[in-house]
């Protein structure tokens, strides 16, 4: 698996001046807030299913890597958090209806994303690999074998996964699951067989799930960089998140916080 994305040449030239550009005009900004909300809070939209990039107790409370990200940009630009939810099925949708400032949650790079909104820099690169129980072995470690009419294969709706099983496994049986916090009890109970997601997920996962296995974490079926959606009518906060991000990068902060949960010995792509 690669690395995770570092600090690209260009911003440790224009850093300071960026940071102090974009900070200064955002804060006299405001942006609508519902009435329940702090004034010129910053909505930070998240499944919060998608450990460790995200997840929520269900109380509203959330934490993960990109929460920790969302919580310290919010301090810079010392402006009141709020999360607000939504689902992978509806990303595309309510991103706009919701007036999401920024998307958190693991969300992955892809072209479609881009016509609602707009991309952070790339923060981490990850890939697709198998989960499935330890009895199983390596059964179900390549495409070819996964892609069989016993085989049972479970994917969250809405997201890349259930694309890529879509595309990949047209010939097994294909399970679509309404969540991703529930989707590993159905494998660790036998109900199926295995369930293809990024592989940063799946190291997490199996610490929480001793039964289960993540398949070649370090060779996954594909790449796909990590970022993070901001709303496309704010370039000024497209600056200040670009640069911040590219602070936390240079700085190690951000491997250390994927350290805190998969472990320094994990990689986030």
């Amino acid at each position: 698996m690669g690395g995770r994305a570092r600090l690209g040449a260009g911003w440790q030239g224009r850093l300071g001046v960026v940071l102090l550009a974009g900070w200064t005009v955002l804060a006299a900004q405001a942006v609508p807030a519902a009435a329940q909300e702090p004034a010129n809070a910053l909505r930070v939209c998240t499944p919060g299913d998608y450990p460790p990039y995200s997840v929520t107790d269900g109380t509203g409370a959330y934490r993960g890597v990109d929460i920790d990200l969302a919580r310290g940009f919010a301090d810079v630009l010392r402006r009141p958090l709020v999360f607000v939810p939504l689902t992978w099925a509806s990303l595309k949708t309510d991103f706009g209806a919701l007036h999401c400032d920024i998307a958190v949650g693991g969300i992955s790079d892809q072209p479609a994303r881009r016509a609602f909104a707009d991309f952070s820099i790339v923060y981490g690169t990850d890939g697709k690999t198998p989960i499935t129980r330890r009895e199983s072995g390596t059964d179900y470690s390549t495409i070819e074998q996964i892609n069989r009419p016993e085989v049972r294969v479970i994917a969250n709706r809405g997201g890349t996964n259930e694309e890529f099983a879509r595309k990949n496994f047209p010939d097994a049986q294909l399970t679509l699951w309404p969540e991703n916090l529930t989707i590993f009890d159905e494998i660790e109970h036998g109900r199926a067989d295995v369930f293809v997601t990024d592989a940063v997920e799946g190291r997490y996962r199996v610490r929480q799930h001793p039964g289960l296995q993540v398949l070649h974490p370090d060779k996954p079926f594909d790449s796909f960089a990590k970022v993070l959606l901001v709303r496309k009518d704010d370039p000024v906060l497209a600056i200040a998140l670009d640069a911040w991000l590219a602070t936390q990068l240079a700085t190690g902060a951000v491997d250390r916080l994927f350290d805190q949960w998969i472990g320094p010995t994990a990689s986030a792509g």
